[in-house]
């Protein structure tokens, strides 16, 4: 292994960039020296990631989920990044910084990207950063607490529901209207009516509210 390790992070808000940054330049490895490159949007995370893959690939590259603009007319983020790195940059570690905690969206990450790392932002301090950059060169995967704690719960109630049942719980936890969901999940409103019944069934809640079904689904770690 060199004793230079290359870190790229990308995050639209630069200023959080420069933290990972500052942060992780800051901190004393034994073994190597980590220098830290930045890319505060999107479509230089991009580019920066395509133009290493072939030159130089990066060590580490730290994504954030939520990366494009609300205007754009795709929306693509670091789960699009993610995917990009395993493809062209396979020997790059991939690990996200997000600030999403919920298990619909870490699990996710993971089933999609199957990322080196995941940390909560609010969990990330510079001894979190100094730890994943250890543990992701030396042994990966790396996960904060909270991470760890979502895919736990997750694995604990794997077999239960099905994606869409997911899906319908990650809308309603956000306040999408039932007879919105079935456009959002590829199904009728009937449907959709169908399977909340179902899940408050498989939840214990058959006799409450869509906000105990929310309860007792975040409870179990499926959002």
């Amino acid at each position: 292994m060199s004793d230079l390790i290359r870190v790229l992070a990308v995050d639209d808000h630069e200023m959080i960039a420069l933290g990972y940054k500052y942060t992780i330049e800051g901190c004393e490895f034994d073994a190597y020296n980590v220098v830290v490159n930045i890319a505060p949007s999107y479509e230089e995370g991009k580019a920066e990631i395509e133009s290493s893959a072939s030159r130089m690939p990066y060590d580490i590259i730290l994504l954030d989920i939520q990366m494009f603009p609300e205007s754009a007319k795709e929306e693509r983020g670091g789960i699009d990044l993610g995917l990009l790195a395993k493809k062209i940059s396979p020997t790059s570690k991939v690990v996200f910084l997000s600030s999403f905690s919920d298990s619909y969206h870490i699990n996710n990450v993971l089933k999609t990207v199957n990322p080196d790392g995941y940390m909560v932002k609010s969990e990330v301090d510079e001894k979190t950063l100094q730890d994943m950059v250890k543990t992701v060169i030396e042994k990966p995967p790396y996960y904060t607490a909270a991470a760890l704690q979502a895919i736990r719960r997750k694995m604990a109630n794997e077999d239960q529901i099905d994606e869409r049942d997911k899906k319908i719980l990650y809308q309603l936890s956000i306040g999408t209207k039932t007879k919105d969901i079935s456009s959002l999940v590829a199904a009728s409103s009937t449907t959709v009516e169908n399977r909340k019944r179902q899940l408050k069934i498989i939840f214990n809640v058959e006799n409450g509210n869509d906000f105990a079904l929310i309860e007792e689904a975040r409870k179990r770690g499926f959002i």
